[in-house]
């Protein structure tokens, strides 16, 4: 099985980066970076079933079909991830800790299955990399929310 993780430091409270990473209204501002993926039915509630819509590419009709599978605000989000709906599903986890400086978000994507998991996670590790560092941080930042 192949798997990533990305480890960031914001400089704002806890709060504030969890609402920028489960307010509906917000998550497409910083996803815009990658796919541009806007969360639909999503409420961080545990059995919540919710899909990400993003722009279609040959051999992928942009949505990704998700399960919420462990909340708790503002510190844990887990959610399963899978491209079709036959797919076996990976595993999307956020843990976010209270640092002196503000705060850190540990992002991971495991569970990817098989030499198209593996392809498929080396995918996703550079577009999740390029929304945490460059899309995340300009949301945090703005002040009209």
């Amino acid at each position: 099985m192949s798997e990533f993780k990305i480890v960031q430091e914001y400089p704002q409270p806890r709060p504030r980066v969890w609402r920028a990473l489960t307010d509906p209204a917000l998550v497409p501002r910083w996803t815009s970076t990658g796919r541009g993926g806007r969360p639909e039915g999503f409420t961080p509630e545990v059995g919540t079933r919710f899909r990400f819509v993003g722009r279609p590419v040959p051999g992928w009709d942009g949505i990704v079909r998700c399960e919420i599978l462990a909340a708790d605000a503002p510190e844990l989000l887990s959610f399963s991830w899978r491209n079709q709906e036959p797919d076996v599903p990976s595993t999307v986890t956020c843990r976010l800790t209270e640092t002196t400086a503000g705060t850190r978000l540990v992002y991971r994507h495991t569970e990817f299955r098989g030499v198209g998991g593996f392809f498929m996670a080396r995918l996703l590790r550079r577009v999740r990399h390029r929304m945490l560092t460059e899309g995340l941080p300009g949301v945090l930042a703005d002040p009209s929310w």
